[in-house]
């Protein structure tokens, strides 16, 4: 597994990292201890040493497995979690004590005096042009709570506002060929300030595996199924945005791209990983059978320029105009 660093002055961070939202058990299947425990070993096993989580997985639970895995683990590795959804926060009431208690909160459940990353958990643009939260971050390192502070946004403008603030450290963003939006103004800048970049959805809720099918049924409680039009928070979050059966269709025709030598998973990962202001991607896993592939993107060569620029043409023409949300 390579490295690379997490923003300017940031440490170093497995190329591939862990998405931790279904170890909170609130969606899909659930996952008991002892299988998370499983994942997050597999995941330790080959290399990964970021693990991405948030206050509001599973009402903390995802935060208490990891916190508890770590006591019994000799490795170095990295935790980011986030605040800013919570009950009694999100959508309005964003004050220093709220955050005070975020993070108290948070520490106690990861079992650390000092928080390696905390994100902002997409707040309102609002809340971030008053910029006061900010402070309240800087406040909190200054007196050793977090390390480091970064945010995780929805949009553009949301990411163009964060990295203009000083000691930002990362921004987590939606990125994959599906949504390609980013290329041009927000990757370059963050690289420029030195903003390291966590990629979230990089197989866009599981569209670009190429498994599914039109008749592809979700569980009940699986946010493919709860969330596919935005019903319960911003469509972007699930299948970046595209209706199903659209995402499935393309997905179809983007099969036709894929080198002979690649599977889907490897094409749409090393595609991310290709672009020099990525830190990190962190694809989330409900078995540990999913690690090993994942994984091992991060020792395939680069993809052809002449592959990178035809996914490129295919995004503009065939996928942007299908994407919803804010973006």
């Amino acid at each position: 597994m390579k490295k690379r660093t997490l923003g300017k002055n940031g440490f170093k961070i497995s190329e591939v990292g862990l998405g931790c939202w279904q170890l909170g058990g609130n969606w899909g299947a659930e996952i008991n201890k002892d299988k998370a425990f499983k994942i997050l070993d597999e995941a330790v096993t080959n290399g990964i040493t970021f693990f991405d989580t948030a206050d509001v997985y599973g009402d903390g639970r995802s935060e208490e497995l990891i916190g508890e895995f770590l006591q019994n683990s000799n490795e170095n590795i990295k935790v980011a979690t986030k605040f800013g959804r919570g009950s009694g926060v999100f959508p309005a009431n964003y004050t220093e004590q709220a955050l005070r208690a975020g993070v108290e909160a948070s520490r106690a459940r990861l079992n650390v005096d000092c928080i390696d990353l905390l994100q902002l958990h997409c707040i309102p643009t609002e809340v971030l042009k008053k910029g006061e939260i900010f402070d309240w971050l800087r406040l909190l390192k200054k007196e050793g709570k977090i390390a480091h502070f970064g945010a995780s946004v929805e949009t553009v403008e949301q990411g163009l506002i964060c990295i203009e603030q000083d000691e930002l450290q990362s921004l987590q963003v939606i990125y994959n060929i599906f949504r390609q939006k980013l290329t041009k103004e927000l990757l370059p800048k963050a690289y420029e300030k030195g903003v390291g970049i966590i990629v979230r959805l990089p197989l866009a809720s599981g569209l670009l595996t190429g498994k599914f099918n039109s008749e592809t049924q979700f569980l009940e409680n699986d946010h493919r199924n709860f969330n596919c039009d935005g019903q319960a928070f911003n469509v972007g979050e699930t299948f970046a945005g595209l209706p199903f059966k659209t995402g499935v269709q393309l997905t179809d025709e983007l099969k036709e791209y894929c080198p002979k030598n690649l599977s889907m998973v490897e094409m749409s990962l090393r595609w991310i990983l290709d672009h020099k202001a990525v830190s990190t991607i962190i694809p989330g896993a409900s078995s540990p059978a999913h690690i090993y592939g994942n994984a091992k993107v991060s020792n395939l060569p680069q993809l052809p320029e002449k592959l990178m620029n035809d996914l490129e043409v295919f995004y503009k023409n065939k996928v942007h105009k299908h994407i919803r949300g804010v973006y």
